[in-house]
This record gives structure tokens, sequence and C-alpha cells, in this order.
């Protein structure tokens, strides 16, 4: 039965990865690190097929999606629903800065309190909202393709969940799935709605970095 490939990809180590700092909505940049991982991923990819490349419209998102459009001559499709989760008044600081400066709002992001909007942010079910319907439609606008959505550590666990079906109920457990820089997580979703779970934070590709 034919299927369709996703995988989700972490931007590869960000400045603000590097420096503990919240990283949100900001438009921080790559690391050098994270430049060589976007390679070395953009390497163990290009011989997958691959059919379509979207990422967060964030810099660091962006940066580690290009190296793969150069091996494919595939477009990068950026769009906002891909980014990360707003963290409001604690973007940008150091994860101390916000502990001592926003003890409350730190505290609710710790425990993976899904409904709680920080201050100036949003909530884990507006970030739910926005980025699984983004996905719905580039499934449905690839079937049969190998889809490769490059986005952030929040929005990967929560559009694995999503496919997992695991966010169906009204009131959510907190729940973690860890995407560590540069990791993949890889779905093959047939078109009579099976899901295959073929991997959780895929790094075998970063191994000599």
């Amino acid at each position: 039965m034919e299927s369709t490939r996703i995988l989700l990809i972490r931007h590869g180590q960000s400045q603000g990865n590097a420096e503990q700092r919240f990283g949100g909505h900001t438009a921080t940049p790559l690391s050098e690190l994270g430049r060589r991982q976007a390679e070395a991923t953009a390497r163990a990819l290009a011989v997958e097929g691959v059919t379509a490349i979207y990422a967060s419209d964030l810099r660091r998102a962006v940066e580690t999606a290009e190296p793969l459009a150069r091996e494919t001559g595939l477009e990068v499709k950026q769009t906002s629903a891909f980014r990360e989760r707003s963290v409001g008044q604690m973007e940008g600081l150091t994860f101390e800065e916000a502990a001592g400066k926003y003890p409350d709002e730190y505290a609710a992001l710790l425990r993976s309190d899904f409904e709680h909007v920080l201050l100036g942010g949003e909530s884990y079910r507006q970030l739910l909202e926005r980025s699984a319907r983004a996905l719905d439609e580039v499934i449905n606008e690839n079937r049969g393709g190998s889809i490769a959505v490059f986005t952030h550590a929040g929005t990967a666990c929560i559009l694995a969940l999503h496919l997992l079906g695991a966010l169906d109920a009204q009131t959510l457990r907190p729940v973690w799935l860890r995407t560590s820089n540069c990791g993949i997580n890889r779905f093959d979703l047939r078109h009579d709605g099976f899901l295959r779970v073929l991997a959780l934070n895929d790094t075998r590709h970063l191994a000599t970095l």
C-alpha cells in the first residue's frame, strides 16, 4: 500500500543553544557546530529520496535545511507554522535568568503544562493547533512522497505526538519526546491511516562530529 514518509528534523545547534538561552521566535543563527551538523544531515538525507523540504521560517531552521536543498535541488518552503513555541518574556534569556526573573513561567515550562499560556507567548495547545494543521496540509499535498520538515525541539515533539494520535484527548498528561540537534524522527504513514514509527531522535549521521 502506498505511503508517505515524514521526517521531522530539529535544527542544528544554534548560538542560543550553545549559550543555554531560550530561542523561541528569536532569529538566533546556527553555531559552527550547528553548521557542521546541518551538512552531515544533508549528506545523510540526500540518498533517501526526499521529494519536498519544509522549514520553520526562523533562521536556525532555514540554515539547517539549506544544505539539503543544495544537495537535492529542491526548494525550502518556509512557514511560520513550524516555528518553535513562543516563550514570550523569556525569549533570549538564559535558563538561569528566566528561572530567576519569571519563576512561575519557568516552572510551567519545566512541567510541560499543556494548557498554560506563557506570559507574552503561547501554550503547547496553541503550538499544536498551528503546527499540526500545517503538517496535515503538507502530507495531503505530498501524498506518496518523502517530506523533510526542519523544525525545533518543542515543535518536533508536538508533531510526533500528533502523528501518533497521543494528543487527541481533551485532557492531556505531560509528555515529552526529546530530539537532539539535527536528530531525525522518521515516520511512514500508509494511506489507510496506519502509522509506522521508523526511528525517534536518530543521530547516527552525527557520530563523527
